[in-house]
């Protein structure tokens, strides 16, 4: 079976992209965070059912037409890595 693992700035883009929705609407950054949930659990159970991603290796999800969350399948495990709003420059040029 699969392991589920949200990486450390992928939490960390859940949590920034949470307070920032919250601030103006709290019932909709909960929802958001309850897609969140339900696509990784999603891509845990059919790892291969998302998009190649833009970097090699990984896949993506589109989570709401403004996020993407980027994950990775290694072995036993699945990681996500990012949790992006879709403006946001992905990958990175630097």
């Amino acid at each position: 079976m699969i392991q589920l693992v949200w990486r450390p700035l992928a939490l960390a883009d859940r949590d920034a992209i949470m307070d920032y929705i919250a601030k103006d609407n709290p019932l909709a950054a909960l929802m958001l965070d309850d897609d969140f949930e339900t696509k990784a659990e999603q891509a845990r159970q059919h790892p291969k059912r998302y998009k190649v991603g833009r970097v090699p290796g990984t896949r993506e999800i589109v989570v709401q037409p403004n996020y993407v969350m980027v994950y990775r399948i290694a072995g036993n495990e699945l990681a996500v890595l990012r949790v992006l709003h879709a403006r946001q420059q992905w990958p990175t040029n630097s």
